[in-house]
């Protein structure tokens, strides 16, 4: 089934919830730890999570947390962070045009794709250690324990960017017994995964661990024009651990990784061709209009790299009732991109992005495990992070013609040249279009902590706080070699008009146009700015990678810094031994996030251009007086304010023998979201005043006779934009944000097969995953216009519906056999959409992955 719809959603999905509704009422439920987990056998109930930063069961955990077991991962062949979203409904992941720009979102909030000065609002802890871009949390699922996402804001409990949510990763610790695990995977696409991992004792205090994995996959689409293949996988990575217990008291666990990406990605298609598609196929260029052939046309073939490594060493010391500890990290993460971004086989445009980020944190805390009513955590976090990105604009050799023909005269550059004294043939030449250089600089110092007093047994009030400070230093440059964006059309006009006319004196600096009498000065613009009188504005689009201010400068220091107390207070009771129920409300908070783009522009304010962006008319402001613009010098924004979060949440945690469930009710407001959306030619970072969601999140399980296991999980998001008002479409108060859906649900069925007393067994698993009809987003800046002008009405929407599955035979002797398939039915849907790159009218996207599946063999040993 496709989902391309542009209407309202059809009755199929009235259809499809009223079923998933009756599932949910035959399914009385348990916790969307979803089926098992390491610390509990089959058939126990029982999952220990460390969300509040102490070990509890999930049902003594008073926080709306999802907990995905290792034995879960193997099961539904989850190899990924992409692919945990299929079973856990409150989390989306979105992978965009290379295998690095992914983006979190729970509970609708999430951000950070595709530029490294944006902090991302949910934040990603692999054992205890934050990971600060997306790209750094990519790495296959290996030696996994269990995998907790947290919803709603969890700043009293972590240190560093958790407006949104966090999502823990607990790989396993180093065991004194040995033992391991290998994998090999053979499916569609020539797809080979290989995993293995082994531990045990070195000594009777000191035990290892060491796991890695292989995956490559053939790409599942062609770039027509080169035979290539794009969309595939190519990478690997390991990972070793020492586990150090010198005493009863002290644990030491000592970890070091690395993992590399080295691939094509990722498939865009065309949704929509636009007039421009004329003049791409005039230069020779293609594009494939059937969205989910999995075919597309491009001039080179995309690279995508990452490196990413680093260490970590936790120690815990528990002196009494008191357990002190301390995680130390130092990381390195490179990434490394280099594609064709008009995304035709024309050759127009390239870019290259080299980054590289230093990371190093340190987390200090200290709990308490008294017997009397009162019990705390105090800890402290350090993150210190240096940020380097070299990037470029190659301008290729069909450029020029391309242009001239979206001007409508082939030869129209020729005459701009003649008019303006530039060298024929300099204006969009090929060669290099843009240079910039980018680094920041990121300190931040957090305290945070909770008390827990319990007057009476089972009623619990906790207070929480966290404090944080943080200072981020950033320096951005910029070469534009374009020779027509270098020059301001309106003041190129004024001077020629000036110099022409014998009454006037000739205007070649700002300070001889404000000479000028305001009369005159009115005469003249007017002239400049109006088509038929200077042919030279019209040409004022293709200016779109005009000279940049650097900074920092006299005007702009570069550089914020953001300080908040944020704090939680909560309630919980148990009811009985099986019921618990919670109250509580919490704030949140993220730094402000940097603009490290080409499309970095100063604060309305700080300058003021003028009419047609002519600094000869630009009044006064900072940078003027500073006499620092220069040519064609827009105004956006540096960076975004902070985010500040609140959410009320009421819950209920129930386990019974056998069945249970978990139900959070929510109202969840994030101030000041940092919004980042690409506008067709550049990107647009600004805080929306104000995004608020209600609703809520049911998960269960029921295990009706032994061996068959249930799950069902639904959220519910009722979302909207309190205050948007300088969205890049306009006004967008009142709305629901774009990509949000209303309904999303996760449920699965396992079933355990016995074979007598052999101690054999058939393992079979399905999973289905549902997110309701949504738009997109609230519309594209060039393909939509703003709201209140729509060039066309056109709003693209997703629904998915992906069914999972596999099969596996495990033998007593720790043989096991499998079948297993991602995407059974092979749904197709649209992932998300953008403008076309400098292409006005056209719409690209990104497809969905189509069907996987294939066969393992697994040993345990």
């Amino acid at each position: 089934m496709r989902s391309t719809h542009t209407g309202t959603a059809g009755s199929y999905r009235f259809t499809l919830l009223a079923g998933a509704a009756a599932v949910a009422a035959a399914m009385p439920s348990v916790a969307h730890a979803q089926d098992e987990e390491p610390e509990a056998g089959q058939g126990s109930n029982v999952i220990i999570v460390t969300a509040s930063k102490r070990e509890q069961t999930l049902q003594e955990t008073p926080i709306a947390v999802s907990v995905t077991s290792g034995e879960v991962i193997e099961q539904a062949q989850i190899r990924d962070v992409l692919d945990l979203q299929t079973v856990t409904p409150s989390l989306r992941v979105s992978q965009l045009q290379s295998a690095s720009s992914t983006t979190f979102i729970i509970r609708g909030f999430g951000n950070g794709d595709n530029n490294f000065g944006i902090e991302p609002s949910v934040g990603v802890f692999i054992d205890g250690v934050f990971r600060s871009r997306s790209a750094a949390a990519l790495s296959d699922l290996n030696m996994i324990q269990r995998i907790e996402v947290l919803n709603g804001p969890q700043s009293t409990l972590f240190g560093k960017n958790a407006s949104a949510g966090v999502i823990s990763v607990v790989t396993k610790e180093p065991q004194y017994e040995f033992g391991g695990i290998v994998e090999a995977s053979y499916g569609n696409f020539n797809a080979m995964v290989l995993r293995g991992e082994v531990t045990g004792p070195i000594s009777e205090n000191i035990a290892f661990s060491l796991d890695g994995s292989y995956n490559r996959r053939d790409g599942y689409a062609t770039i027509v024009n080169l035979d290539e293949e794009i969309s595939e996988r190519n990478r690997w990575s390991a990972r070793g651990q020492l586990l150090i217990e010198p005493t009863p008291d002290l644990k030491i666990r000592m970890i070091a990784d690395y993992s590399k990406i080295d691939e094509a990605c990722c498939q865009v298609s065309t949704l929509v061709a636009g007039p421009t598609a004329a003049a791409i196929g005039a230069v020779g260029g293609a594009l494939d209009t059937d969205f989910f052939s999995y075919n597309t046309f491009l001039n080179q073939v995309p690279e995508n790299v990452v490196d990413n490594y680093g260490g970590s060493i936790q120690v815990d010391w528990n002196v009494g009732n008191l357990t002190v500890t301390s995680i130390t990290a130092y990381r390195e993460l490179e990434n490394f991109q280099n594609q064709d971004v008009d995304f035709s086989s024309a050759e127009i445009v390239s870019e290259i992005r080299n980054q590289k980020v230093d990371t190093f944190t340190q987390e200090l805390r200290i709990a308490s495990d008294f017997d009397g009513p009162l019990n705390f955590l105090l800890g402290g976090f350090y993150f210190d992070e240096s940020i380097t990105q070299d990037s470029s604009l190659t301008t290729g050799p069909d450029a020029r013609t391309f242009f001239a023909l979206l001007a409508g005269n082939p030869l129209v550059f020729n005459g701009v040249e003649q008019a303006l004294r530039l060298p024929q043939g300099s204006i969009f030449s090929a060669g290099p279009l843009t240079a910039e250089q980018f680094a920041m600089d990121n300190r931040a110092v957090s305290v945070f902590g909770t008390i827990d007093f319990e007057p009476a047994d089972g009623l619990v009030f906790t207070a929480g706080f966290n404090y944080t400070d943080d200072k981020k230093d950033f320096a951005l440059a910029q070469q534009a070699f374009d020779e027509l964006a270098n020059i301001n059309l309106v003041d190129a006009f004024i001077t020629g008009a000036t110099v022409a006319n014998p009454a006037l004196p000739d205007v070649f600096t700002r300070a001889q146009f404000q000479a000028l009498p305001s009369a005159v000065q009115q005469q003249l613009l007017a002239a400049a700015t109006n088509p038929a009188t200077n042919p030279l504005i019209g040409l004022s689009p293709f200016q779109f990678q005009p000279p940049f201010l650097n900074l920092p400068n006299s005007v702009e220091p570069g550089r914020t810094n953001d300080d908040k107390f944020t704090y939680l207070l909560r309630a919980a009771y148990q009811v009985s031994n099986e019921v618990n129920v919670y109250a509580s409300y919490a704030t949140g908070f993220k730094a402000s996030s940097v603009n490290l783009s080409r499309d970095s522009r100063p604060a309305f304010g700080d300058y003021i251009p003028g009419p047609g962006r002519s600094f000869f008319a630009a009044p006064s402001s900072p940078v003027t007086d500073a006499g620092l613009a220069v040519p064609n010098l827009g105004t956006g924004s540096r960076f975004a304010g902070p985010e500040n979060a609140e959410v009320y949440e009421l819950g209920m945690k129930a386990q019974w023998d056998g069945f249970g469930f978990n139900l959070a009710l929510f109202d969840q407001t994030i101030k000041g979201f940092q919004s980042f959306l690409f506008t067709g030619t550049g990107f647009q970072l600004n805080n929306a005043g104000q995004q608020s969601v209600t609703g809520f999140e049911l998960d269960s399980t029921i295990r009706p006779v032994d061996g068959l296991v249930f799950t069902f999980a639904m959220t519910y998001l009722d979302a909207k934009f309190d205050s948007f008002t300088a969205s890049p479409v306009g006004d967008l108060t009142g709305r629901r944000p774009g990509g949000i859906p209303e309904f999303s649900i996760a449920t699965s069925a396992t079933y355990t097969h016995e074979f007598g007393d052999s101690g054999n067994k058939l393992v079979t698993r399905l999973d289905y995953a549902h997110e309701s009809n949504v738009d997109i987003n609230n519309g594209l800046p060039t393909f939509n216009g703003p709201i209140t002008a729509r060039r066309d009405n056109r709003i693209f929407q997703r629904e998915t519906n992906l069914v999972n599955g596999s099969m596996i035979f495990q033998m007593e002797n720790g043989l096991e056999l499998g079948i297993w398939a991602r995407n059974l039915l092979d749904d197709e849907y649209i992932i998300t959409v953008f403008d076309g790159v400098a292409q006005a009218g056209t719409v690209s996207g990104y497809p969905s992955q189509p069907r996987t599946y294939g066969g393992l063999v697994r040993f345990r040993f």
